[in-house]
């Protein structure tokens, strides 16, 4: 059971249960809520790049978010442009535009650096707020589904939950590889220390960027999912408040980790739809809950959990030198 439970065996697990779930759970409304669960991942696996892995707090998610839906948005219903053609340009330009905004932000650090960015995201959030050719307070309404590939229809729930599983597991995939690559040292070396990463050659303002693109990237990705998904996008998309909902996701779920993004989703989005009935008293309960998590638990459930993990090898290892030594002496 204890080799069981790997990294690579919890990500099968529950890619076989995701796989299976509207198989066994034919209930349109669960199916919804677990796609919801999918699309945000995606944006939790973006902010985890920079903010976990790098070290840098983010608070302009929502607006790249809101960039790559808007921008598929308006392509498609205003520019009539083919739906996987502007697909792929939501990407590219929350992508440049993250790169030119990473160009400024990167070069505050701390809490300045969450300032400039929290700033950036307001702005966003005022320019779909107030032009005109984003619809302003009206947003954009009709935005397609995606059309058919050859035999592969997207006309059902099913279907776009396997198409929303699909670029999950694109997303977890490529992190994967990243996390373990040079390049995700490199970032993981910058987030212990810059001044240490800069004594052994390292590129701090480079990696720092590349990070910050891949982050938009997929905050784009997942921003063009929830408007082909919803087909109606509104200026609240790129809200600070969805800003933190996507951090307090990544917080529960667990920094730096690989799993805890969509573990984190997946139990607040769940707990949070579970107390609609509540209304608005439904944050007294939630909020508590999720405080004392964060209080217990300050690395997120994956966090803790792989902390403990690594504190009982050390116990364990410490036990087994004990017990050698004393049978060399005897």
């Amino acid at each position: 059971m204890k080799s069981f439970f790997n990294e690579r065996n919890t990500l099968l697990l529950l890619l076989l249960v995701a796989i299976l779930f509207p198989l066994v759970i034919q209930n349109n409304y669960y199916i919804q809520v677990m796609i919801l669960v999918f699309i945000w991942s995606i944006a939790v696996y973006g902010l985890n790049t920079i903010t976990g892995f790098i070290g840098q707090l983010s608070l302009a998610h929502a607006g790249f978010f809101a960039i790559g839906a808007y921008t598929l948005g308006l392509l498609t219903v205003k520019g009539n442009m083919y739906f996987w053609v502007a697909f792929v340009f939501a990407i590219i330009i929350a992508s440049a535009i993250g790169l030119l905004v990473g160009l400024v932000a990167l070069r505050t650090k701390s809490h300045f650096f969450a300032i400039y960015t929290m700033s950036v995201g307001f702005l966003i959030y005022l320019i779909i707020y107030k032009a005109e050719f984003t619809g302003g307070v009206r947003g954009l309404i009709g935005i397609p589904n995606p059309p058919d590939l050859g035999p592969i229809t997207f006309n059902s729930m099913q279907s776009q939950y396997y198409l929303v599983l699909f670029f999950l597991v694109l997303t977890i995939f490529f992190m994967r590889r990243m996390v373990r690559s040079l390049i995700g040292r490199t970032f993981v070396a910058i987030r212990n220390s810059d001044e240490l990463a800069q004594t052994l050659g390292i590129s701090v303002m480079k990696n720092k960027l590349i990070a910050f693109v891949i982050s938009a990237a997929f905050a784009g990705l997942a921003g063009a999912l929830y408007a082909s998904y919803i087909r109606f996008i509104g200026p609240e998309v790129s809200d600070i408040h969805v800003a933190f909902e996507i951090l307090l996701y990544l917080l529960v779920g667990g920094i730096g980790t690989l799993t805890g993004p969509v573990l984190g989703t997946f139990i607040v989005v769940v707990l949070t739809q579970m107390l609609q009935f509540l209304e608005q008293y439904r944050m007294l309960i939630f909020g508590p809950i999720v405080v004392l998590l964060i209080l217990f638990y300050p690395r997120g459930i994956v966090g803790g959990y792989l902390m403990w993990k690594f504190k009982r090898q050390q116990k364990n290892r410490t036990k087994t030198k004990t017990e050698s030594t004393k049978q060399k002496s005897a």
